[in-house]
């Protein structure tokens, strides 16, 4: 791995203020593309037959989205995405590889040459550190919330992937709360909720007497979203043979709905979101690739909660505010979050992302007995155990009072052993041979652990003939 960074972050008065992309590009030097180049001016190319790619090919051998390279401050980073045939550098099929300048990637029987060049390339960061209601300290929210700035006076389409629980719809609605649509509707749409025999008539409507049950002309989504914004969340749940018909909305902005004649024309703009890779749907025939290309003008990929912890703090205070207004619990208390249990909290990996974190303040606030929010208060369900009695506290406080790692270990392992031995001879009687054996150790070794922790005074112990 290359010991330069390809992602350097600037900070000024200890505040990220822009972030630089090492300037390199990709030169085919064998197959159908050879000479062809490709200036990489963003954190993420994919390369592919796909035209959704950055780095479009031609050779069959070539999947739709064959792999993709990423920039991070560690160095840039390339994945392969499920290829067919897969990918190879230096003659190693690899799944992840970090290259170096000048590394040879083998795509099927094209062959690409990795080049790392001088200079850099600036990232604007957003001098917000919060874009409605999205919240976000970290340099990585800071980057989308620059692009949102930009892109929301648009009418681009936008196309937001990320983990369940990211946020993907807040993101739509600070999308057109910043828009000229403000003022208009927002229609938000889950697909993956819709009875699959339903989804045509509710996306574009339906006249009377068009099936079985349609006793009224109704109205689709994009009607009433005419002149605002529809969030199509889930989009990646859409029928493929659906997904023309939407194909065909987008492009031409008119609507017919089931069992009509006529085209109906509608002025929306769409954000769609998913927590699929629609690139490797694609790859497997299941979304169509026009309909990715159209729906991804603007992309934006939410980081999971877990790659973000610098964000926890300000999303607890937030939470806590909330809930105040909401009077979940009585006017003028005010709740706090003790020391160890925001280390915890930031800590934890949150698969549930944002949603789940919010889900577990308000369970803190409403069940705690005290305003200071401790560690059994906030950890999710899952992580209640119940607690380690240690000698000096817990990991985090070994770690708060610099107790060196073989001391604290010792510590740990001392208190171990005098409950496990205690709870042993209790369990057997005090019967010294039936205890090694459950354990699986010596009598003698047994007889010893117990005289040194004093647990049964110098006889340590019945044998099986006492």
């Amino acid at each position: 791995m290359s010991e330069d960074p390809a992602l350097t972050t600037v900070f000024v008065d200890r505040k990220a203020t822009k972030r630089k992309l090492r300037k390199s590009r990709l030169a085919v030097v064998e197959g159908p593309e050879a000479g062809r180049r490709l200036e990489i001016a963003q954190e993420r190319v994919t390369i592919g037959r796909s035209l959704i790619c950055d780095l479009v090919l031609t050779d069959t051998s070539v999947s739709g989205t064959h792999c993709e390279i990423v920039a991070g401050e560690a160095g840039f980073l390339l994945r392969d995405l499920g290829s067919s045939h897969g990918t190879s550098v230096g003659g190693v099929r690899v799944r992840e590889a970090w290259l170096e300048p000048g590394a040879a990637l083998k795509l099927g029987q094209t062959v690409v040459r990795f080049e790392v060049g001088s200079g850099t390339i600036e990232i604007d960061l957003s001098r917000q550190e919060q874009f409605f209601e999205l919240i976000g300290h970290s340099v990585r929210m800071r980057e989308i919330f620059a692009v949102l700035e930009k892109v929301a006076a648009a009418d681009l389409t936008v196309l937001i992937r990320g983990e369940t629980g990211t946020g993907k719809e807040l993101v739509a609605r600070a999308i057109h709360r910043a828009s000229k649509r403000a003022q208009r509707p927002l229609v938000v749409q889950d697909c993956s909720a819709i009875p699959a025999n339903l989804i045509e008539s509710t996306l574009f409507g339906h006249e009377r007497g068009s099936f079985t049950g349609a006793a009224d002309r109704r109205r689709g989504c994009f009607e009433h979203a005419d002149g605002g914004t529809l969030f199509l969340d889930e989009i990646g749940e859409l029928d493929i043979s659906l997904q023309p018909k939407l194909l065909r909305v987008l492009e031409t902005h008119e609507v017919q709905r089931v069992g009509g004649s006529r085209t109906i024309p509608v002025d929306v703009r769409v954000v769609a979101a998913t927590n699929k890779d629609l690139r490797q749907m694609i790859n497997e025939g299941s979304f169509r690739e026009d309909l990715y290309y159209r729906l991804s003008v603007v992309h934006v990929d939410l980081p999971p909660l877990r790659e973000r912890p610098e964000d926890i703090p300000a999303l607890v205070q937030q939470f806590l505010e909330e809930s105040a207004k909401r009077g979940a619990h009585p006017e003028g208390v005010r709740f706090t979050i003790s020391r160890d249990a925001m280390m915890k909290l930031q800590a934890y990996p949150w698969p549930g992302n944002v949603r789940e974190l919010k889900n577990t303040i308000e369970r803190a606030v409403s069940l705690a007995d005290a305003t200071e929010l401790g560690i059994q208060d906030l950890l999710p369900a899952s992580q209640k155990t119940p607690p380690i009695f240690l000698p000096g506290g817990t990991a985090e406080q070994f770690v708060e009072n610099e107790t060196p790692f073989k001391d604290a270990k010792q510590k740990v392992v001392d208190a171990f052993e005098v409950q496990y031995i205690k709870a042993l001879l209790d369990k057997h009687g005090d019967n010294i041979s039936r205890s090694a054996r459950a354990a699986g150790l010596t009598r003698y070794h047994l007889r010893e652990l117990a005289k040194r922790y004093g647990l049964r005074g110098e006889t340590g112990g019945r044998s099986d003939e006492d």
